[in-house]
Formats: C-alpha cells, sequence, structure tokens
C-alpha cells in the first residue's frame, strides 16, 4: 500500500479516505481482518496515533469493528457496505459532472464521453 499524502487537509483525513476507498472496492472483503495499526504506519511510513485516528473514524461508520484482542475486521454488514458505496460513488460523479460543467462541457458530450469509455 503506497500512501500518498498531500497538503490538502489533515493526514488523517486523507488516510481515513484511502482506507475506506480501499474497503469499499473490495480490497479488504467483509469480514476479513484488517492491517493492524502498526503495520499500516510503517506501510504509510506515518505516526501510529494517525492511523488510529483514521481507524477510530471508520469504526465509527461501522466499516470497521473491533473485536478486542483478535485485532479490527471489515463489517460483515454487506447492506451498509452497500449504501457506503452508492454514497461515495454518486458524490464522485457529482464532483466529475461539476468539473466538467465548470469548463463548459455540455451534458451530452459528458454522456456522449462516458458511452464511448464504457466501449473503449
Amino acid at each position: 500500500m503506497n500512501r500518498y499524502f498531500n497538503g490538502q487537509g489533515p493526514v488523517f483525513m486523507q488516510l481515513t479516505a484511502m482506507m475506506r476507498t480501499d474497503i469499499l472496492s473490495g480490497k479488504y472483503p467483509p469480514g476479513t481482518q484488517f492491517p493492524t495499526v502498526r503495520s499500516l504506519a510503517i506501510e504509510a511510513a506515518i505516526n501510529p496515533n494517525t492511523v488510529q485516528k483514521a481507524l477510530s473514524v471508520l469504526e465509527s461508520e461501522g466499516l470497521v469493528l473491533s473485536r478486542g484482542t483478535l485485532g479490527r475486521f471489515v463489517t460483515d454488514d454487506r447492506a451498509l457496505l452497500e449504501q457506503k458505496r452508492n454514497e461515495m460513488q454518486s458524490a464522485y460523479m457529482r464532483r466529475a459532472w461539476q468539473e466538467a460543467n465548470k469548463l463548459g462541457i455540455p451534458k451530452e458530450k459528458f454522456i456522449a464521453f462516458l458511452h464511448e469509455s464504457e466501449e473503449g
């Protein structure tokens, strides 16, 4: 896991977003054990407290569950995962359309591009 952080917001929020994407994209399937704080910190070359803070956010969202000394696991709640995945996809598509709209790209051209991308 190569993690690259930029100056756009706190590192823990950037890490949270990256780990959320990893979960919702299926990199970590439902019910699987999530990497340890230490392993994530070493891999991302950041402070373990930063990783802990990011994991706390994911726990508050219900995506990651702590099982005491066994570690953290991705939720088995497939309905929650699907809901969060749909929310993330919708937000991404809204941002893409907003950017295209700022550039003056007509809706028809944007939609045509999406159709062409699907086929190519």
